[in-house]
């Protein structure tokens, strides 16, 4: 059962368990899943461009990263598995037929923004945390 995410004193507790809020929607196995996911390049410029393009189709995805149409597929469906992003599909006026779109989740959103794009947004600020050089 999960508790508060820090001690009184703030350190953090011993199970990481007991990060996730009590009510708490998903495991720490899913968010991990999730942090996977974007952990290979492919699926992390997937979701790079819906959460910052907004939704696109298999064809505009496959366009913008110039990559095939089953290379995609595979990604897209593995952002899908661990809801990073979700699949919709709509009619377009006046053409036949169903039309697929992508789009970030709510999850997808704050794994890429507060995620890998924060590391490399804070990147300079870690090379002044580590550089030997700077007097404390």
């Amino acid at each position: 059962m999960a508790t508060n995410s820090r001690a009184s004193n703030g350190n953090f507790p011993e199970n990481p368990e007991e990060l996730l809020p009590d009510d708490s929607i998903l495991s720490l196995d899913e968010y991990l899943e999730m942090h996977a996911a974007v952990g290979h390049r492919t699926r992390y410029e997937v979701l790079y461009r819906l959460v910052h393009s907004g939704e696109m189709s298999p064809k505009e995805l496959e366009e913008a990263m110039q990559i095939d149409d089953s290379t995609l597929h595979y990604h897209l469906n593995k952002l899908l598995d661990v809801s990073l992003v979700e699949k919709r599909q709509r009619t377009e006026r006046g053409q036949d037929g169903l039309y697929t779109y992508y789009r970030a989740t709510v999850f997808g959103e704050v794994t890429l923004t507060e995620g890998v794009d924060e590391l490399i947004r804070g990147e300079q600020a870690f090379e002044k945390m580590y550089d030997g050089s700077i007097e404390k």
